[in-house]
């Protein structure tokens, strides 16, 4: 739907009488039952079954003219009914008006479609907004969900757009196009699951398909990118559209396939990223992107361009012109547009000296962090650990030189028979209350060799955190305190002393930005390992001298654990 109007509150639709999903699917029956979309799938024929809700002619008016201002209250009472948690499941993130509008409006003036796909339509907000845009075109809604499937007829049906309207409730990837007259425009918000929530038939599909291309694809892809090669083998050249999607692809080893179909197959025309900052979905911590396409257009450059908020995306206009084999050389596009930084030539990647690993997954912090003086069990196996990102935040140098405020991670062996017998007691005590905390049955624990054995790394030298939104921090680790996975170990390749490791980590923490990290909703920057690897830092040869960082060209002062240098290396 192209918006929920002023004029329809969830409130308002509480007040109508839809306040369960049962009501939700009578209202929506109630107003396509007389349209040219009441031929029900199976799945949305099982669901209205299981209803016997009516609604009064005049709380339908009311929602006919709800529809009819703009607005979407069925879809907006779809989401307040549906809880996130499932929501997100299927991928179910729905499009704000503002986004609705821009993209629609882009895909009308660009061209006269005779056909416009929406892949994943939920409510239809797309298909209605392009629809009385383009009063010649088929509109074509895919939609899994039948409860979802049901909204969109009852909103197209109340446009009277239902007439050159199909509804195909399948998966999008299984979806065959017949011919048509004139182009097909492809627009929508493909939906977004994490690879851990599709099946392993699927992820064969991916690899399959992309080979057909003569491309790679990893199983570690989302369910957008799956969308965005399905729409590569169905569209034929003169075919366009533009998506909505994470914007995680531009960046990470997984979205490669994506950052090819854009380049290649899709004919990417421009590439829009939101400021992290900007929240585009109100019910998603997640960044977006708005990419263009036409297919067939492989030899023009693509535009690629950072908007502060969803007002600047009007008109899919501006941004960086960039060749194809530039981006195809490129690993990470959204630096492309990041200012270039001067570095002296004697500086090395981080990844030069140290190697950048994660901490440890208890899987149960609940259980397995607890006080250093815990007199449940043995004192040596509480590890003092970082537990916290703010605990390296919360220093005033580039030093931990003490552990007494730190929490303890349980670290018990895998041969328990280590223990005293009297140690052993307090062991077996403790594990007997985390079985009956159903910690065996957890992720990580299933997958140890003894779920009770919490191995942690040994304690790296140097530790970083890796997600906030500000730059890193790092900190010379002189207790040996061990770290769980919100912070990051740096270890030394080759040996360094300790003041040369009291130098980098001051280095680190000086000169550290955002920059090469991945943007996430909300300002959230992430550093992966490898992207920490790739940090700029001094070379051995200054690490281990005592010389002023003026000796590399650079104006900075060099102190004990710290060095301050101006700006970012």
């Amino acid at each position: 739907m192209a918006a929920s109007s002023s004029k329809t509150s969830i409130a308002d639709v509480g007040e109508v009488g839809i306040d369960d999903e049962q009501a939700l699917c009578a209202a929506a029956w109630m107003l396509a039952r007389g349209g040219a979309l009441a031929e029900l799938s199976e799945a949305e024929a099982s669901l209205l079954r299981a209803t016997s809700e009516v609604h009064s002619p005049v709380a339908l008016d009311f929602l006919r003219a709800a529809v009819h201002a703009g607005g979407d209250p069925l879809g907006t009472a779809f989401l307040r009914l549906r809880s996130a948690e499932r929501r997100r499941q299927q991928g179910a993130t729905y499009t704000p008006t503002v986004l609705v509008k821009l993209m629609s409006d882009w895909l009308v003036s660009y061209r006269r479609p005779g056909r416009v796909v929406d892949p994943g339509a939920g409510s239809g907000r797309f298909l209605c907004a392009t629809g009385l845009s383009l009063p010649n075109a088929e509109l074509v809604a895919i939609e899994l969900d039948p409860l979802a499937a049901l909204i969109a007829r009852a909103n197209l049906t109340v446009l009277g757009l239902d007439g050159r309207s199909q509804m195909h409730m399948c998966d999008y990837r299984a979806v065959q196009l017949p011919p048509t007259s004139g182009p097909t425009a492809f627009i929508g918000n493909p939906p977004y699951v994490r690879h851990h929530g599709i099946s392993p038939e699927w992820k064969d599909w991916l690899r399959r398909r992309a080979a057909e291309l003569n491309l790679k694809a990893s199983a570690l892809s989302g369910l957008h990118v799956h969308f965005l090669l399905a729409t590569a083998h169905l569209a034929r050249d003169g075919d366009y559209g533009v998506f909505v999607t994470s914007s995680e692809w531009l960046d990470v080893g997984y979205g490669h396939i994506a950052r090819e179909l854009v380049t290649g197959p899709l004919g990417g025309l421009s590439v829009h990223i939101l400021d992290a900052r900007e929240r585009a979905f109100a019910d998603a911590m997640t960044t977006a992107t708005v990419t263009a396409f036409e297919v067939g257009q492989q030899r023009r450059q693509v535009r690629i361009r950072k908007v502060a908020s969803t007002d600047d995306l009007r008109g899919l206009r501006g941004g960086t012109q960039f060749g194809r084999a530039e981006l195809r050389s490129t690993s990470r596009w959204s630096s492309l547009l990041e200012p270039r930084v001067s570095v002296p030539r004697e500086f090395v990647p981080l990844g030069e000296l140290c190697r950048v690993h994660r901490g440890t997954a208890t899987g149960a912090n609940a259980v397995w962090v607890t006080d250093q003086n815990d007199p449940r069990l043995p004192a040596e196996v509480l590890r003092p650990t970082v537990t916290k990102a703010w605990e390296l935040f919360a220093l005033d140098s580039a030093v931990l030189s003490e552990d007494r405020d730190l929490r303890a991670v349980i670290e018990l062996p895998a041969d328990l028979d280590v223990f005293d017998e009297d140690d052993r007691a307090l062991v077996d005590a403790f594990l007997q209350t985390a079985c009956s905390a159903g910690v065996a049955d957890g992720y990580i624990a299933r997958h140890r060799r003894s779920w009770w054995s919490v191995k942690l790394r040994s304690p790296a030298p140097i530790l970083a955190t890796y997600m906030a939104r500000r730059s890193p921090t790092f900190v010379r680790n002189l207790v040996a305190a061990r770290n769980l996975n919100n912070v990051h170990g740096l270890y030394p390749v080759e040996p360094l002393s300790d003041a040369a490791l009291c130098r980098l980590a001051g280095a680190l923490r000086t000169q550290a930005s955002t920059r090469g990290g991945r943007a996430y909703a909300g300002g959230l920057v992430k550093f992966e390992p490898k992207e920490m690897e790739q940090i700029m830092v001094p070379p051995p040869s200054w690490l281990e001298s005592s010389e002023p960082l003026a000796s590399l060209g650079v104006k900075g002062e060099v102190g004990g654990d710290r060095v301050a240098v101006p700006g970012g290396f």
